[in-house]
């Protein structure tokens, strides 16, 4: 008896145990996001949104420094990538978590509960964001897998080859028609989110690279559909110029007017579209300061003198064209130049936020164009990570770029676009907008020997000068074709002769002097570089333009205008084949 009394009592025991055993594995759990639970309001679509600009909108440094890539540049010394053996060991293997993220969304938020415009509205934005995504991995790779799916691990897509990269960028532009349809046209005065004009935006920055890719790439085979494609970037960028709800920053001070897009703690929203917003009483600081002036948090980043020379005069004439301009010294080098020259590099009279007269510093540059641009002028922040200005991802001056080189490769471009795009930007550096006369023979010889058309050549100048150090240099000169820009010297400012002190900032005293030897009696003041013939020389031995790592062996092969498939991802699916000179 007593024995069953035991047996009752367990079973009494075990059975409901059983049964909140069932009930738990069917309730969802708390602590994680399933569609059962989620998606139940436009709130949860925005909500899971925001992921979207957490996991792919790069920061502001990263914005910034992938100009370091640009021919421009000078640095500490080139990466692998450009002056090494880099291999497809070197290359870092594929991350497809923010493309899972975005596909699950697209999976899952389609609740009939939520109003049709607010669930277009978020998949505009979950597709302008796999488009995004896909940018990145074309540029990088050329041919990519395509998913529009997540995928389980057994899942056989995971071992298929390749897609071709027209059928990627297809399939991308189809995102793109959506999001320029469905997402919501109102301005963000905030500049952080995605619009409807920054969605026409991206658009017309990806089919003008793809575009004038598939025109100078005649290996790809792809000329055929070049203009398509060029149309498209056209018809975009016109949207947005249409839509006026931005324009120019200009207030008639050419001086400042084009730094503020760049040092301003609330992103100038009448022209930047879209920002990496930063807030100093947010404490959400980025490092950019430090990073520029820093003899060894930074590389040292400077502008090359070839890229410097093709800053206009005032008077819209040509320094280049200039008796003895390659000879010119620094500080009547930089007189009456177009004003964008002294709002990115240090220049005449520049001084910190105390009053600090602050010339171009040798310890910071190697070419004694220093980089000012996205610098604050306080010079606590030199030595901490807490600069607070927002950076630009998208500019209306951008946009009138990306509209007029679509229809200058078009052969459509004249004198009205002229007016709409380059003139209003050179009107606000204080450049004469009138159009030139003849082709500029400096930008054709040491640039773009290819180019015949003046206006063609012009488009590419105000590119270079406008949106320098914005992250889109690099880019250009793979889809121009221009690798081969990369393997240029690195020149610095002319140097009449060693152990002879200079002025840089115009005030008349000395602030750098070049020598072999620093010697034991120092000017205060005076910043001694030393010219040990190796890594930095003299053009002419005892005088000419520093040139630094003109030991360097840069190379730009044909290869590299797409990165290896990685090792890694070969390893786990052989059929994505090797890009071509990468095997």
């Amino acid at each position: 008896m007593k024995k069953i009394f035991h047996s009752i009592v367990a079973i009494l025991t075990v059975v409901p145990a059983l049964v909140s055993c069932d009930n738990f594995l069917e309730t969802e759990p708390v602590d994680k996001l399933v569609p059962n639970t989620f998606f139940q309001s436009e709130k949860d679509l925005e909500l899971y949104s925001n992921s979207f600009y957490q996991r792919q909108v790069p920061g502001g440094l990263a914005v910034v420094q992938s100009d370091e890539m640009g021919e421009f540049t000078s640095k500490n010394q080139s990466n692998n990538f450009i002056a090494g053996a880099y291999s497809s060991v070197d290359e870092g293997a594929w991350n497809w978590s923010d493309l899972r993220n975005i596909n699950y969304f697209l999976e899952n938020f389609d609740n009939e509960a939520i109003p049709q415009e607010a669930r277009d509205h978020y998949e505009g934005i979950a597709r302008f964001f796999r488009a995004y995504f896909y940018f990145e991995m074309v540029k990088r790779y050329g041919d990519v897998p395509w998913y529009s799916k997540t995928l389980a691990t057994d899942d056989p897509d995971l071992y298929k080859p390749r897609d071709p990269r027209e059928a990627v960028i297809d399939s991308m532009l189809m995102d793109l028609d959506f999001a320029t349809s469905h997402i919501r046209d109102t301005k963000d005065n905030v500049s952080s989110l995605v619009t409807r004009q920054v969605a026409y935006g991206f658009k017309s920055r990806v089919c003008l690279f793809e575009g004038t890719y598939r025109k100078y790439h005649e290996e790809l085979g792809l000329q055929g559909t070049a203009n398509e494609l060029l149309q498209e970037a056209a018809v975009a960028a016109k949207a947005v110029i249409d839509a006026q709800q931005f324009q120019l920053h200009n207030t008639g001070s050419p001086s400042t007017d084009y730094r503020e897009l760049f040092i301003s703690e609330n992103p100038v929203s009448e022209e930047v579209m879209w920002a990496v917003v930063y807030n100093n009483a947010l404490k959400r600081w980025h490092n950019i300061t430090w990073k520029f002036n820093s003899a060894t948090y930074g590389n040292r980043w400077g502008l090359n003198k070839q890229f410097v020379n093709t800053y206009l005069m005032t008077d819209g004439s040509r320094f280049t064209e200039r008796q003895g301009y390659d000879t010119i010294q620094f500080v009547r080098e930089m007189e009456n130049r177009d004003f964008r020259l002294a709002q990115t590099v240090r220049s005449l009279g520049y001084t910190r936020l105390d009053g600090t007269p602050a010339p171009p510093n040798f310890g910071y540059t190697y070419t004694g164009y220093h980089i000012l641009k996205f610098s604050l002028d306080d010079s606590r922040l030199d030595g901490i990570s807490e600069s607070f200005n927002s950076i630009p991802l998208m500019r209306y001056a951008e946009v009138l770029l990306n509209y007029a080189e679509a229809k200058a490769e078009l052969g459509e471009f004249d004198a009205g676009i002229w007016e709409q795009t380059i003139a209003p930007l050179r009107e606000r550096a204080g450049v004469d907008p009138r159009i030139p006369a003849t082709v500029d023979s400096y930008l054709q010889s040491v640039y773009f020997p290819n180019i015949s058309d003046k206006f063609l050549l012009e488009i590419r100048r105000e590119r270079g000068i406008e949106l320098c150090y914005e992250g889109l240099r690099y880019d250009d000169l793979l889809r121009w074709k221009k690798g081969d820009l990369l393997e240029m010297p690195w020149e610095g400012i002319y140097v009449s002769g060693l152990n002879e002190p200079m002025d840089l900032d115009g005030n008349g005293t000395p602030d750098v002097a070049f020598v072999e030897t620093v010697p034991d009696n120092q000017v205060a003041g005076v910043i001694y570089f030393a010219v040990d013939g190796t890594n930095s020389v003299l053009t002419e031995g005892d005088h000419g333009h520093i040139v630094w790592r003109a030991n360097e062996d840069r190379q730009f092969p044909e290869k590299k205008y797409l990165h290896p498939i990685s090792n890694t991802d070969l390893v786990l699916n052989p059929d994505l084949g090797q890009n071509p000179g990468w095997e």
